[in-house]
């Protein structure tokens, strides 16, 4: 039987590990290269190669909903790579800065978005942090095979990356592994990796498993799940509670934190700054697409969205001139880094916070 999901558990168990271990889960794999990862699977009975499913590249450093779009563009699907980082929430997310906040501070789960598209789904989890799923693991992987014998692509955790939703399109049996993409690994040649590999979550956070999307036997009310984006992202930036279980912030929150730590000169930027920072100059340029989009649905509202849309490229841009100074390859202590970097972000937040007010401008009193 399949572990069951618990989404307060999720949440507790995610904040707790992944702040503490995912730095050295991510220390490890360093500058988000594209490296495959490859290793045999002890044991695995020999079989034939099945042909990778041709699926699309990941066009965001999403570690939670690019996955699904693609899965959903291979059934057929034309939501835009924008629009699902829209309807989703993650075009307007920012938390932490820690690593686990890209997966932990989202505005809904894989599961909940599916279902406001209409779509049916199998879920595969396999434990909680440290539980030995040895048992469940055969399961998983036969019925993730299963889902490919099919021409279905499944999305499984940790099977490329770290502690995000990877799609998974191939397997080869002889070689014990798994073939596919995730959001930073496997887009110009597959990555492979040992079939087993889900398990290792454990180490560091609940291992998913995996997720095979059904049938679609719902409608989507496209109109309630953009304005509803909308709204989340507003009431996201304002928030000023603590996200997680932590002493996490999101929002303009957690911009603000974000500035306050580099303007100490002995800060170190660590690998929690750099993971987010990934994430989110990535997702935020999903923003103005996603609204542009809107625009042309909505022309009473064109002007405020458009307004919106060039304040969100200018973050980017913004974020985009940090890179030198935060991304993988950035000095880990050089104050002068600091003095340089947190006035950047000060400009990235001064224009995050004037799209959000663009946006506030199109909801209902």
């Amino acid at each position: 039987m399949d572990a069951k999901f618990d989404r307060h558990r999720w949440e507790s168990s995610r904040s707790d590990c992944l702040c503490m271990t995912r730095r050295n889960f991510l220390g490890a794999s360093v500058a988000l290269t594209l490296a495959p990862l490859a290793c045999p699977f002890a044991g695995l009975t020999k079989g034939a190669a099945v042909e990778p499913l041709k699926i699309d590249t990941y066009h965001y450093i999403d570690p939670m909903f690019e996955g699904i779009r693609i899965v959903l563009s291979y059934m057929g699907e034309k939501y835009s790579p924008a629009y699902i980082q829209g309807i989703s929430g993650m075009a307007f997310r920012i938390a932490g800065p820690c690593p686990c906040a890209p997966t932990c501070a989202v505005a809904m789960d894989p599961k909940a978005l599916l279902k406001t598209l209409g779509y049916t789904l199998t879920e595969h989890n396999l434990g909680w942090k440290d539980d030995d799923v040895s048992s469940q693991l055969p399961g998983m992987i036969t019925k993730v095979k299963a889902s490919i014998d099919a021409k279905q692509p499944a999305l499984v955790w940790h099977a490329f990356t770290n502690a995000e939703w990877d799609v998974v399109c191939g397997y080869d049996d002889a070689e014990g592994v798994f073939i596919g993409r995730g959001s930073y690994a496997g887009n110009k040649e597959f990555a492979k990796a040992k079939q087993s590999r889900a398990a290792e979550a454990v180490k560091i956070c609940p291992a998913f498993g995996a997720l095979i999307v059904g049938k679609k036997e719902g409608g989507f009310d496209a109109r309630a799940a953009e304005f509803a984006a909308l709204n989340e992202a507003v009431r996201h930036a304002r928030n000023t509670a603590k996200s997680l279980s932590g002493p996490e912030h999101e929002g303009l929150a957690a911009y603000d934190d974000w500035i306050a730590s580099f303007k100490k000169p002995d800060k170190k930027r660590d690998n929690g700054d750099s993971y987010t920072f990934g994430c989110y100059r990535s997702t935020r340029t999903a923003a103005s697409p996603f609204l542009h989009e809107l625009a042309s649905k909505y022309p009473r509202l064109k002007s405020n969205l458009m307004k919106a849309a060039a304040e969100f490229e200018r973050e980017v841009a913004a974020l985009n001139g940090a890179e030198p100074l935060i991304w993988w390859n950035s000095p880990e202590s050089d104050p002068d880094r600091n003095a340089k970097l947190w006035p950047i972000l000060t400009k990235a937040r001064e224009h995050y916070a004037k799209g959000i007010s663009y946006i506030e401008k199109c909801l209902p009193g």
